[in-house]
């Protein structure tokens, strides 16, 4: 899918585009049911904030401040020791393969 704001490509699934942040206007056909996974293009330590924002549908800043807030205010250790959880539950997101074949650099001419 490409972004209709910078034209960059985007999975099929995606609400927002990763490069600008623009909500995509309208969902994906046969995106009816919602996992919950880590994100892998979305993340900053191991993609849980990126993977809940995505299926929330919201904005991953707004998840990782709230994220922070409620870690600070109930003492470290409990809003680490849940990330961490779900870091280990939560699956992969699984990659996305282009269908655009990828441009080479040419060739020097051969002596």
């Amino acid at each position: 899918m490409i972004c209709l704001n910078c034209q960059r490509e985007i999975a099929d699934y995606s609400r927002f585009c990763y490069f600008c942040g623009k909500r995509q206007a309208n969902a994906p056909a046969g995106t009816a049911q919602r996992q919950l996974h880590r994100s892998i293009s979305d993340s900053k330590i191991a993609g849980v904030c990126g993977g809940l924002a995505e299926y929330f549908d919201t904005d991953s800043t707004i998840v990782r401040l709230v994220w922070v807030l409620v870690t600070f205010v109930t003492g470290l250790i409990p809003g680490i020791a849940v990330y961490v959880v779900g870091w280990l539950i939560m699956p992969q997101m699984p990659a996305v393969v282009s269908a655009v074949p990828s441009q080479s650099a040419p060739h020097p001419p051969q002596a």
